[in-house]
């Protein structure tokens, strides 16, 4: 792995009796995007305003694009960026005026918020709304416009914590589509999320967060393997359920089914299976998954 951008060492965070993080150590790389995923509670949104110096840590230590959060805060504010699960633009003006305000907040020169606002706008397909209030605008467009302020500065590191949370289907996708865009040109995501296909779309590594630790940590490829191989799922005309392992090919799905034929076993259905981030969760925590949501629902 290249270079780590955020590096997290044993955080931890209680509120009472209540353990919020119990250790938690990440490592996210240059031009890299992590999921963390887990279900509401695990900790998630608050290792995301820790690395963003929102909130202190108990113990532990983080340093995002090499500096400490602790200890120089506003360094590392400069070199990040944050989006949550609600859209913080202005809905009394346009999406150029937000843009355009922000940007001089930023300390960026006037021809430069021009320019800059202007390849936002286009990047993230608003160029026509740019000229509308933001009141007018769908929750896509709107969550979509916060993305784009907040790279006005063109920051290292961008913090996405749960941006598709009540979004449709189709808005989920484009803001999917955005955010490769924002990754294809060097930027460093660290995406929290609840949804087990926006982390299998969008991250090169998957972190699986739960009670406050990380239980879990590899590409979705590896963390799909590690719990199980693909297999052929028979559900007999007696209500009796099998399961044959296979490597998934065409030939080889063939050649467990010829079998079955042979031995004149009666199949009322069959699919071929492969383990799922949902597998991975259950198998992790030994419990449902039902708090983490499969993204192609509606939320």
């Amino acid at each position: 792995m290249t270079a780590s951008v955020v590096v997290a060492r044993g955080l931890r965070k209680s509120y009472g009796d209540l353990t919020v993080l119990d250790g938690v150590d990440l490592d996210v790389g240059k031009g890299e995007v992590l999921a963390l995923l887990g279900p509401n509670g695990a900790g998630k949104t608050t290792t995301v305003r820790i690395l963003s110096t929102l909130l202190k840590p108990d113990g532990g230590t983080a340093h995002v694009a090499g500096v400490d959060v602790v200890r120089q805060p506003a360094q590392v504010r400069a070199a990040i960026s944050l989006t949550g699960q609600f859209a913080a633009v202005d809905d009394l003006l346009t999406g150029t005026e937000n843009l355009h305000l922000m940007a001089r907040l930023a300390h960026l020169g006037r021809a430069e918020v021009r320019t800059r606002s202007a390849e936002l706008l286009e990047l993230f397909d608003l160029t026509d709304a740019g000229k509308r209030v933001v009141k007018t605008y769908s929750g896509g467009m709107r969550r979509r416009l916060d993305l784009a302020v907040g790279l006005l500065s063109r920051p290292q590191v961008v913090f996405l914590d749960e941006p598709t949370t009540g979004l449709d289907p189709r808005s989920r996708n484009d803001l999917w589509d955005v955010i490769r865009s924002v990754v294809a040109s060097g930027t460093t995501v660290l995406l929290t999320t609840q949804y087990l296909e926006e982390a299998d779309q969008l991250a090169d590594r998957v972190a699986v967060i739960d009670h406050g630790r990380v239980i879990a940590d590899g590409t979705a490829r590896e963390l799909k393997r590690a719990v199980g191989s693909a297999h052929v799922e028979l559900r007999l005309k007696d209500g009796t359920e099998e399961r044959i392992v296979t490597d998934g090919s065409v030939p080889d799905v063939r050649r467990i089914l010829a079998d079955v034929e042979r031995r004149g076993i009666d199949v009322e259905h069959w699919e071929v299976r492969s383990p799922t981030l949902d597998d991975v969760f259950l198998t992790l925590t030994g419990r449902s998954t039902e708090p983490v949501l499969v993204a192609s629902r509606e939320s």
